[in-house]
């Protein structure tokens, strides 16, 4: 069926905003739980490991959802099915208002992350068919930095706000992404590569489009090695970007306002590195630009773990976030690049997802690890992660990049 006026063929700008716009939704979804962990808490009587288990469930349900939306997208198309996890996540954002205990308030988050694990997948999927290939790398870092964008949304807006409208009301701002997903559906129609590529293509099973994430052995490898660097650094963002407030609290007396302060200065960074990878890989070798990054995010971690003074942790921060979050701005033109359009959403979904949920663990290890030893050791030890990455990028990880979209080549 042919797309009508009112939706031609998404534009490269218009397919950045739904992207980005999307994954900053995510963004502030899941960090306004950080913040609010402490009062949800001490209102539902949750002990450290329930409320940890609050965004371990969250990030286990984006690996379903990942896996599910991902492949609906590469059958029905990249923004239908956007519009799905939009409203998806909103809504059961929304019920965690109403919840009365630990258990629905956990089915909410999970069901919650269902839909947010759509959203990376989609959204990078629509960006490699929306904008050249030679461009892929820097605009896949802009959705990247969509999700930075909600975070700093999420540090600055909930300190004032939480006092005022408690976490119950925090939770129903999470409504407002379902008016953004109806106005999107109504405006966007889907990228022509995509079109195209339904024309010619017959529907795949999704266990089809599964396997074609391990068709040979060169394709198993590069699987292999993209989910080993989205486990590694979910699992160092989210242990940082979730216990580093409290932490700053407990031991420097940063308040919540300082401590958003904090995060919105480690995020700042982040989203410079995340630009800086984008434009570094466009230009150069992206394989080498992830080692980069790679032995940058060892050094600082090791680095900060050992500092004391309040100041020097507030800005060393931003460098610090420069490389632990920067290699975000490669994974959607990695992904991209290495498997074929009628899979592409499956494969971004399916492995950033599958390193979501191992990430997801970060903050029960880090509060373990926290608790039995130190915070300080378990910040430094987790370093050694960055090592398997380098590993992971050197033997595993694919070298080709700027694939043809009816290619989809290992290289």
């Amino acid at each position: 069926m042919s797309l009508s006026r009112s939706k031609q063929s998404v534009t490269p700008a218009k397919a950045m905003l739904a992207a980005v716009s999307g994954y900053a939704m995510d963004g502030f979804d899941l960090l306004i739980l950080g913040f609010m962990l402490p009062a949800i808490s001490l209102s539902l009587a949750l002990d450290p490991s329930q409320a940890g288990s609050l965004v371990t469930w969250t990030l286990i349900g984006a690996v379903v959802g990942g896996i599910l939306f991902g492949h609906l997208s590469d059958r029905f198309g990249r923004i239908r099915i956007l519009t799905v996890t939009i409203l998806m996540f909103s809504v059961f954002t929304g019920l965690c208002a109403v919840a009365q205990g630990y258990w629905d308030l956990l089915a909410y988050r999970t069901l919650a992350g269902m839909g947010l694990g759509g959203e990376f997948g989609i959204g990078m999927a629509l960006i490699a068919e929306a904008w050249p290939a030679e461009k892929r790398n820097r605009a896949s870092a802009w959705v990247g930095i969509g999700w930075q964008l909600g975070v700093l949304l999420a540090a600055f807006i909930t300190p004032p706000l939480l006092g005022v409208i408690g976490w119950r009301g925090m939770f129903l701002v999470g409504l407002l992404p379902a008016l953004f997903s109806f106005v999107l559906r109504r405006s966007m129609g889907e990228p022509e590569a995509f079109t195209r590529q339904a024309k010619l293509t017959p529907a795949l099973s999704f266990t089809t489009r599964l396997k074609m994430l391990v068709q040979d052995r060169a394709t198993a490898k590069a699987s292999l090695g993209i989910f080993i660097l989205t486990s590694v650094q979910n699992f160092g963002y989210y242990g940082l970007m979730i216990w580093m407030p409290s932490y700053l609290s407990a031991n420097f007396g940063f308040s919540l306002t300082k401590s958003g302060l904090w995060t919105a200065v480690t995020v700042v960074g982040m989203t410079f590195g995340i630009w800086l990878f984008g434009v570094l890989a466009d230009r150069f070798a992206r394989w080498k630009i992830f080692l980069l990054y790679q032995f940058g995010a060892v050094a600082m971690v090791v680095i900060y773990a050992q500092l004391r003074d309040p100041t020097v942790m507030l800005f060393t921060g931003a460098l610090m976030g420069m490389f632990v979050n920067g290699m975000i701005g490669g994974y959607g033109a990695l992904i991209s690049d290495t498997f074929p359009p009628q899979a592409r959403a499956t494969a971004q979904n399916v492995l950033f997802n599958l390193g979501r949920g191992v990430g997801g663990f970060g903050p029960l290890v880090i509060g373990l690890l926290a608790a039995k030893i130190s915070f300080v050791a378990a910040i430094t030890l987790l370093a050694l992660i960055y090592l398997l990455d380098i590993v992971a990028t050197l033997f595993l990880l694919p070298k080709k990049q700027g694939n043809d979209d009816s290619l989809g080549a290992i290289g």
